[in-house]
């Protein structure tokens, strides 16, 4: 034979250790399987006196314990447990009752303690030796707790959870409505439909939970019944007891046990009422119903002068009802002076509220240091342009849509213009800085319109005459009478609005690589597609950085080219990256990229691009003039070349400009920067054109040559 170890692993059985049994108990999933099967148990084995007389004691502290929880969570949601709690409890209570059962029916012909010392002792005291007595107190316990709590808190769990379920639809879009408002962020917006979801689950739980209680009272009436019926029987028929004997024996035994189940199912009710009736209150029972009843003390006085009234009736105790009604006087006296002492409090913290509020707060003299890119500065004449009397704010419209349609042409959204009076300009004066720095500045008159001749001639009407602030060209401010006989005359008439927003559409236009700003860059980086963004991490910041990303939207902009297609340029940056990382070489290959865009942006309505090519000679002079190597080449041409040069570009585009023509200047693109570089210092919006940047497709007209 061989031994087995209590330590080996064989096939004996083995008790586990105390270790064993203080970490089951640590886990709370298994103590309540344990406590569910003990259950169970007990409806199927019978037992013992002594352990049936603590599970009692066990199911009144359950149900004390519930009603407490009850009265102090402030929600309801905070006992979201309640409908499985009731369960449980409710399966206690009546596995309770079919052990007693067993034990009256079998033992209680052997005295009043056969069923355990708690059932005898609630037998005793309640019934105080007369069974009649018992039976009564136990039918009326049934009955309130069947008829008025269970039923009226099943009423108010079944209503809650119907009202809740089609209210639901709406809450829901009541929060989606909030989130699209920007009032809550996504996470509160998700902490609210769980709160919903919550509640919907719950008062659904509690409408089906009421039914539990009502059965209970139903099964502990039916229990009652039948262990009188049956332990008559079986003390008559089979112990030989006669008839009084039985009925004092078993129907003690029997009212002792319905009391002590229903007396906790009469708690549990009470908490259930309580917790679903709490639908509408926030905060502790009792902080929740004092608060409410102290907000009126007149009806606390009312019901205290009713209470002193019937003190003076004939026949009723004076001292009872006149002690009630003097301490009701009494406290709705003192409650009043409360809520005075309260609405002065609040009162007086609202006031200072107010008038903190409505003092001035010292700004920080860090917000000197902000700079507006866009600002624009109106003398106090030119008030009603944004502030006009009917309403009509024309200027500010004006700028909403020219900051929209440049979003569209260029490929980014321009900072917000400010727009502020200035009393040191002259009335009539405005000026337009970006960045604190004046760009821009010209008079308006509102209420009158400008006029020009197309031709560039003075115009022949009684007006005030001026230069126009924008092209530089003559104009006139002639009064709204005149408006139609310069119309008639062709001259171009526009509103003092419309002129001050042109002038700030063509500044914006000549300054956009100024207000494209490193956090802007990153705005556009962050919209691009997938997978874009994928090339864009290829690049940045491992062959260049973002600055230098920036470094050459800017280039493109400085010519007012659009970077609204910047996939193709990121594109294009990829491809110059493996040649070069200088920010103006990569633009150059950019510009090759968006051919396209470059040719279509400088079409005629007639579908011709009109071009004026500089000459092999000049070609060679500017080459020829190029110093330096790789990134460090620059132009050394001599003056008088240059005034040549400048001369000829002027005639050419004058001519042109005569018949009514805008054409580009096209140039070979290794020596097309330097010609912009000259170009732009006295005809910024002349632009240069490389021969690699003329889309094979475009119909070209060429005007003339230099």
């Amino acid at each position: 034979m061989s031994d087995v170890t209590a330590g080996q692993s064989g096939g004996g059985f083995k008790l586990p250790a105390m270790g064993d049994l203080s970490t089951l108990l640590k886990r709370g999933d298994l103590a309540l399987a344990i406590g569910v099967l003990t259950i169970l148990v007990v409806l199927i084995l019978p037992l013992p006196p002594l352990l049936l007389d603590v599970a009692l004691a066990i199911s009144i502290i359950l149900s004390v314990l519930i009603l407490m929880t009850a009265l102090f969570i402030h929600t309801p949601l905070e006992f979201s447990s309640f409908p499985t709690v009731l369960l449980i409890s409710t399966m206690l209570r009546l596995s309770l009752n079919l052990a007693s059962t067993r034990l009256i029916l079998s033992h209680g012909h052997e005295g009043s303690s056969a069923a355990g010392h708690v059932i005898e002792a609630f037998g005793n005291f309640v019934m105080g030796g007369n069974f009649v007595i018992g039976l009564i107190v136990f039918a009326i316990l049934v009955i309130v707790n069947f008829v008025v709590i269970t039923k009226g808190s099943g009423r108010i769990a079944e209503v809650a959870a119907r009202f809740h379920l089609d209210a639901m639809p709406g809450k829901q879009m009541a929060i989606d409505a909030d989130l699209s408002a920007g009032l809550i962020d996504e996470a509160e917006a998700r902490r609210r439909r769980k709160i919903l979801e919550d509640e919907g689950g719950f008062f659904g739980a509690m409408d089906g939970a009421s039914k539990f209680v009502r059965g209970d009272a139903i099964a502990g009436l039916l229990i009652v019944f039948i262990n009188i019926i049956g332990g008559m029987i079986i003390g008559i028929v089979q112990q030989n007891l006669s008839f009084g004997d039985a009925v004092r024996s078993y129907t003690l035994l029997t009212v002792g046990d319905g009391l002590v189940t229903q007396i906790p199912a009469l708690v549990v009710s009470t908490a259930a009422g309580l917790l679903v009736s709490k639908a509408g209150v926030s905060g502790a029972a009792d902080k929740a119903l004092f608060k409410q009843f102290s907000g009126y003390p007149q009806a606390l006085g009312m019901a205290g002068g009713v209470m002193l009234v019937m003190a003076l009736l004939p026949g009723i105790p004076m001292l009872p009802f006149l002690g009630l009604g003097g301490g009701a006087c009494a406290l709705a006296y003192t409650m009043s002076k409360r809520v005075k002492v309260d609405e002065a409090t609040e009162a007086t913290a609202a006031n200072a509220k107010s008038a903190t509020a409505t003092a001035p707060a010292e700004e920080p003299i860090s917000t000197a240091l902000k700079i507006d890119d866009l600002k624009i500065e109106i003398g106090y004449a030119l008030l009603p342009l944004i502030n006009a009397p009917d309403g009509n704010d024309r200027l500010t419209e004006q700028i909403k849509a020219l900051r929209r349609s440049l979003a569209i042409e260029m490929g980014f959204v321009m900072p917000a213009v400010r727009i502020l009076d200035n009393v040191q300009l002259d009335p009539n004066t405005y000026s337009i800085k970006i960045k604190e720095v004046e760009a821009g500045s010209g008079q308006i008159w509102p209420g009158q319109f400008m006029v020009m001749d197309p031709a560039g001639g003075q115009v022949l009407l009684p007006g005030t005459h001026t230069t126009e602030p924008t092209f530089g060209l003559p104009a006139t401010w002639i009064d709204a009478n005149h408006k139609e006989e310069a119309s008639i005359k062709g001259y171009t008439v526009v509103d003092a609005a419309t002129v001050l927003s042109t002038h700030l559409t063509e500044l914006l236009k000549s300054n956009m690589s100024e207000l494209l700003s490193y956090g802007e860059v990153q705005k556009l980086t962050k919209e691009l597609p997938k997978e874009q963004g994928e090339l864009l991490k290829d690049i940045v910041p491992s062959l260049i950085t973002m600055s230098g990303v920036q470094r050459v939207l800017q280039t493109l902009l400085a010519e007012r080219v659009s970077i609204r297609d910047l996939s193709t340029i990121l594109e294009g940056v990829a491809d110059a990256l493996a040649v070069t990382r200088n920010p103006t070489s990569i633009a150059e290959h950019v510009r090759v990229r968006l051919a396209r865009q470059i040719c279509a942006q400088y079409t005629t309505h007639s579908g011709y691009l009109p071009l004026i090519a500089l000459s092999a000679k000049w070609e060679q002079h500017f080459a020829d003039a190029i110093v330096g190597q790789g990134d460090e080449r620059h132009l050394a041409m001599q003056p008088s070349r240059l005034s040549e040069f400048i001369t000829a570009v002027r005639e050419k585009f004058e001519a042109a400009a005569r018949e009514g023509e805008a054409p580009v200047l096209v140039s070979s693109s290794a020596i097309r920067p330097f010609v912009r570089s000259i170009i732009e210092r006295f005809r910024a919006q002349t632009p240069v054109v490389g021969q690699a940047e003329i889309h094979p497709r475009a119909r070209l007209k060429t005007l003339s040559s230099i």
